[in-house]
């Protein structure tokens, strides 16, 4: 198989800019002509191993970084943008989004901003409950869809956060617990921890000083809410300056993300970055021996391994996903070539749907996208019981995956024909970008596609794409 070259000129151009280097200082480094970095940063020619070995030697770069996903999440999210029909049916070519992903990033991302506040616009005309003349409608992306667009695009690895949670949890030499920790750092700070059986999950009574933990919640949930309460109490700090970097458009979303920064501290405090890689490695990713070993619940710990992005150690690239039981997503982050959709549901032949119906198991499958890349999905119902007799329960399916290649570190591979291409079931992301023409599970026509409808003939689908 020939080896794929490396087109990464956006990146490399900002890695000059950040430097503060002049072309012709920044080739001079490298070892290579003035014009052949020029032709490399416009993506003219691939990125030599020459300019990768320089950049290692001479900036102590993680040259890892040159292949990030943000090109394949930019391809994927304008596809689905460019599907809506106020396009029309005659989109750009693929090859023309992955060359504006690739050289002009910045211009993608205004694009997909642009759609987004034109959805968000036409959204609130549509909804009779939005009054008309409220001061507050404003053509701008969601607080949720920003904070959500921040995470995806760090690839869900906050890294300050995620080194002062460690910090946190390792740095002492304590043997202790983070939650242990987390109960002797409230009580030096002259604060109580006590447990009630009230409806909220956790409620900080700032005038008693007192942080009351639901007595219904799970022990893992229970521990987490207090190293998030921790982190907001202790890191505030560290959190305001992530924000201030992030440059929300809204206190709302500032608002949403402080909380999220914090879910974020209690999940890598609960499952500290260097301890927690070490056993998934030594695991194989068994997720119920990782959630046994770390305190966490089997959600906890599949949003964990899915942030495992540090430079320099990073664990396997997994795709997670949480979804209801109307198939919307609720969470999602992919590390992976995979990206789900941004507005909707997820392909309904994927098995993180049918886990609803068998609770308590892990359900495996063997997935091809219409790209040709093979995953390896794992999935379950993470249903949340309310505690007392007529609370309602929370119904929700996560599944975690990751590309075919990785098969043998994964325990839930054992067994699985992998090199069988008829083991591999045929998902999607969303039908109208989807380009598979005889799926039986089609709830939508692909726009980029013609159609062609015959009064005389009925397949599968009522029409047959061109």
């Amino acid at each position: 198989m020939a080896t794929q070259k490396l087109y990464a000129g956006a990146k490399l151009r900002e890695t000059r800019q950040r430097l503060g280097l002049t072309q012709k200082d920044f080739a001079a480094k490298l070892g290579v002509s003035l014009p052949y970095l020029n032709q490399m940063e416009n993506n003219n020619r691939p990125v030599s191993t020459t300019v990768v070995l320089a950049l290692a030697q001479e900036f102590g770069f993680d040259v890892t970084e040159l292949s990030t996903g943000d090109a394949e999440r930019m391809v994927s999210d304008m596809r689905e943008a460019l599907a809506d029909p106020v396009f029309g049916d005659d989109p750009p070519p693929l090859a023309d989004l992955r060359l504006t992903a690739s050289n002009a990033p910045a211009l993608a991302r205004a694009f997909l901003e642009l759609h987004s506040a034109y959805r968000q616009t036409h959204e609130r005309l549509a909804s009779l409950d939005e009054a008309l003349g409220r001061e507050d409608a404003r053509s701008q992306s969601s607080p949720w869809d920003e904070v959500r667009d921040f995470f995806h695009y760090c690839d869900n690895y906050i890294d300050a956060v995620d080194h002062a949670a460690e910090r946190f949890a390792t740095g002492s030499g304590s043997t202790l617990s983070a939650y242990d920790l987390a109960v002797e750092r409230m009580a030096a700070m002259g604060l109580t921890l006590a447990q009630d059986d009230v409806g909220k999950l956790r409620h900080f009574d700032r005038k008693a000083g007192v942080l009351y933990l639901s007595s219904r919640a799970a022990p893992e949930t229970r521990r987490f809410q207090l190293l998030l309460q921790l982190a907001l109490l202790t890191q505030d700090a560290l959190l305001e300056a992530t924000l201030d970097f992030a440059r929300f458009q809204s206190d709302a979303a500032r608002a949403i993300a402080k909380i999220g920064l914090a879910n974020y501290f209690a999940g890598a405090a609960m499952m500290p970055y260097g301890p927690f890689l070490a056993a998934a490695q030594e695991t194989r990713h068994d997720l119920e021996v990782l959630a046994n070993r770390f305190g966490a619940s089997i959600e906890q710990v599949c949003h964990r391994l899915s942030t495992l992005q540090r430079p320099g150690a990073k664990g396997i690239p997994f795709f997670f996903v949480r979804v209801d039981q109307a198939g919307t997503i609720t969470k999602r982050h992919s590390a992976t070539r995979l990206q789900f959709a941004r507005f909707g549901g997820a392909c309904p032949l994927w098995n993180v749907h049918r886990a609803f119906e068998t609770p308590g198991r892990f359900l495996r499958q063997l997935a091809e996208t219409p790209d040709g890349v093979r995953y390896i999905s794992l999935a379950r119902d993470v249903s949340k019981p309310g505690g007392s007799f007529g609370a309602p329960v929370r119904r929700f399916a996560i599944a975690l995956g990751c590309e075919v290649k990785h098969a043998g570190d994964l325990v839930y591979a054992d067994d699985l024909d992998v090199s069988n291409a008829r083991a591999f079931e045929p998902i999607g992301i969303s039908c109208r970008i989807c380009e598979r023409a005889e799926c039986h599970q089609r709830s939508v026509p692909p726009l980029e596609r013609r159609l062609q409808v015959s009064p005389d003939e009925r397949g599968v689908l009522p029409y047959s794409v061109g």
